[in-house]
């Protein structure tokens, strides 16, 4: 696994906080740095926690695990399969009103970064990346793709306040398409 195997990760992953940030900025009656700064830093930071996490909690196991690359790819490729499902099957039950309390950006941030915690379980499993020498290090990996998620939520509460959700669907297909191509990658190279 590569940098920029890792950066399109990143870009996959971050396409759900990418669509919430948009619906975010839309919902916003005025645009502030402070709040897309707050949106961007949460979203960006669970976004890197997660794997990280995923990462620690799969070490434990990878030693006992010999088929590692045929899981992560199977991961990789349900968790883009679901967000390529989700952006089909959007929930209908919108709430109107501006996430405005720090709580509630922090429970949207946590939601939009579970796939996330899967996905380090599967670094942790293919050997490539490493806690700190020998390799790419899990730090380095996750910084990317918290740094990924911050400019893409940025962008997104920016975007969505000036043109609206029109793109969140293909948005959401985009990023499944990455996880589930990065998926097959790793299986056709084991």
């Amino acid at each position: 696994m590569t940098l920029f195997d890792i950066f399109l990760i990143g870009v996959g992953l971050s396409m759900d906080a990418f669509a919430v940030s948009m619906s975010q900025g839309l919902k916003m009656r005025s645009l502030t740095w402070t709040r897309i700064f707050l949106i961007s830093i949460l979203f960006g930071g669970f976004q890197a926690l997660m794997p990280l996490i995923g990462f620690l909690l799969g070490s434990f196991i990878a030693p006992y695990i010999s088929i590692g690359k045929w899981i992560a790819s199977f991961v990789l490729f349900v968790l883009g399969a679901k967000m390529i499902w989700d952006s089909f099957h959007e929930s209908k039950e919108e709430d109107p009103r501006e996430f405005s309390t720090l709580r509630d950006l922090i429970l949207l941030a946590i939601a939009t970064s579970i796939d996330a915690l899967a996905t380090g379980v599967s670094f942790s499993l293919q050997n490539t990346l490493v806690w700190l020498h020998g390799g790419i290090s899990i730090f380095l990996a996750v910084s990317l793709i918290g740094v990924t998620t911050f400019v893409l939520s940025m962008l997104g509460v920016v975007g969505g306040h000036y043109f609206g959700v029109r793109y969140q669907k293909h948005a959401m297909i985009f990023g499944g398409c990455i996880l589930i191509l990065i998926g097959i990658k790793i299986l056709l190279e084991s």
